[in-house]
């Protein structure tokens, strides 16, 4: 099998592990700088050029798309999607998780449980905005952020009100949630590939630090996740329609509460915390499911 993986640099440790694991199964592997990539849009025959080259012959890709570049990296999946080769996760699922508010919506709407959520465009409300979540400490976080930049911990209405009237002058788009008190600085990552949570770990926020994230300076250990909350991971990530996803919990007062869907989970932490071979499950997947024209969405959207 050919598969191609799209990602801006080969050193990239998630991006290694999968080229390591596909090749240990036999697989033939090119890395792809998704950004260098040119398409040809046509009807009769789309194509992807990379290198001065047409790219021919593959059977599945694995997108590896940064947030920063959503636009163009999921243009160049759905070439790929309109050539009939599988992705992993597929333009438009990609592109629903990546937005945070369509993403929550979306999860509500089937009855995932999320922390309180508002969001306004307005300026003329954010007292009621604020006590709809349930006042401050409170959350403020950035539609477009990721690895936890753009959240900001507001612990009074009145730094609330100055975090939200700044990021508004700023003309930026965001959302404000309840401060989860109880889950103490840490969180769930569950790693689901083909509808089963394949690995789960706890991740600890550092001292003084609210944001869990492996970015920042957290600390991560394998858990023993419960069946809602492995149940919870698993419908999220179907709702988002991803193959492979992180799904982030919180563990509340009241179940377990979705913070995000990530269609790019990072593989070092949960494969260091679990000792789990991850990138070879990936591997497994795409073995099982990549046929030609195999996509839900064949590249619209």
């Amino acid at each position: 099998m050919k598969i191609g993986i799209l990602s801006r640099s080969a050193e990239i440790y998630s991006t290694r592990r999968m080229v390591e694991a596909a090749q240990q199964r036999g697989h033939e592997v090119q890395v792809i700088n998704h950004l260098l990539c040119y398409m040809n849009i046509t009807s009769h025959r789309p194509s992807v050029h990379y290198g001065g080259h047409e790219l021919k012959g593959f059977d599945a890709i694995i997108p590896r798309i940064g947030a920063s570049v959503t636009f163009y990296g999921t243009a160049v999946v759905r070439q790929f999607e309109m050539m009939g080769v599988y992705s992993v996760n597929e333009s438009v699922a990609i592109s629903r998780s990546r937005d945070k508010l369509r993403s929550s919506q979306l999860l509500s709407r089937k009855g995932i449980g999320l922390p309180v959520t508002g969001f306004a465009h307005s300026t003329k409300a954010t007292d009621d905005l604020i006590k709809m979540v349930g006042g401050a400490p409170l959350i403020v976080k950035l539609l477009e952020g990721t690895q936890g930049k753009g959240v900001i911990l507001a612990e009074t209405n009145k730094a609330a009100e100055s975090t939200i009237e700044a990021f508004r002058a700023l003309k930026t788009r965001f959302l404000i949630q309840e401060f989860v008190k109880e889950a103490g600085g840490a969180d769930i990552r569950c790693l689901v590939v083909g509808g089963k949570v394949v690995a789960a770990m706890l991740r600890q926020a550092k001292e003084g630090e609210f944001r869990s994230n492996l970015h920042r300076g957290g600390s991560s250990s394998r858990i023993k996740i419960t069946p809602e909350e492995r149940s919870t991971a698993v419908r999220s990530a179907k709702i988002m329609g991803l193959g492979v996803a992180g799904v982030d919990l919180l563990r509340s007062n009241h179940g377990p509460l979705v913070m995000e869907v990530n269609s790019s989970p990072g593989l070092e932490g949960i494969e260091g915390a679990t000792k789990l071979d991850v990138a070879g499950m990936i591997i497994e997947h795409i073995e099982a499911n990549a046929r030609p024209g195999n996509t839900r969405t064949k590249g619209d959207g």
